[in-house]
């Protein structure tokens, strides 16, 4: 439930309201709840094998992204209603409306004994969570009449894109996000961040019994060391 329905339990808490709203709706609960035993106790696997058919998991994963735009400009016209003008907080509730089962991850992972800090999406952001911010922001600059374009408009080409590049990935098996290219000449350009060489001269590079180059010349120092000490001794 709290993966299913993060987005509301999110915004909810941002916005002082009580976070367990999402149960009042019977209807959500029995069907994520019915959806939730399909998958994992249907006998042979049936309902898996049957949403594993490819056409079929293109389908679902389009009307799941048209659902995320639905969420952020809700989430954005909640939170204006409570906060007028303030975009920061429209922003951060598209956000977390939108994609909320991402953000709410961690908490999830802990309420069910699995800690795993490194998977945090404000750290390592997924696509999905990348993309859902940057349509907050759209949305809310264009809710603010800051983008000078219709609303409707702004949500077929955001659907649109969203859709395309879920089926592209999933038909070419790639978990590169499009914004990749982008965001690397962006960080090289605003905070000089480069790809780390794979392989550095004079360093890594290993001899026939698995020392470096570096431990070996140590090693040659302080027997040259030892030698001079010794002589000074004798």
């Amino acid at each position: 439930m709290l993966y299913c329905f993060g987005g509301s339990v999110l915004s909810s808490l941002m916005l002082a309201e009580p976070p367990i709203a999402f149960l009042a709706k019977g209807t959500n609960i029995l069907l994520a709840s019915s959806v939730w035993y399909l998958v994992f106790y249907c006998p042979q696997d049936t309902f898996y094998r049957c949403f594993a058919f490819l056409p079929l998991r293109l389908l679902v994963a389009g009307m799941k992204e048209v659902t995320r735009t639905w969420k952020i400009t809700a989430g954005i016209a909640h939170a204006d209603s409570h906060f007028k003008d303030a975009w920061l907080v429209m922003v951060a509730v598209g956000w977390a409306r939108g994609a909320g089962g991402g953000l709410i991850s961690n908490f999830e992972q802990l309420v069910r004994g699995v800690w795993k800090p490194e998977t945090n999406e404000l750290l390592k952001m997924s696509y999905p969570v990348k993309v859902t911010l940057i349509g907050a922001v759209l949305f809310t600059l264009q809710h603010s009449q800051y983008l000078p374009i219709a609303r409707h408009n702004l949500m077929f080409l955001y659907t649109v894109f969203l859709v395309v590049s879920k089926v592209t990935m999933m038909l070419t098996r790639s978990a590169t996000s499009p914004f990749a290219p982008i965001e690397a000449a962006l960080g090289h350009m605003f905070f000089g961040l480069q790809k780390t060489p794979s392989k550095v001269k004079g360093e890594g590079a290993t001899s026939s019994n698995g020392s470096s180059v570096c431990d070996r010349s140590s090693e040659q120092h302080r027997d040259g060391v030892k030698k001079r000490q010794a002589k000074k001794t004798e």
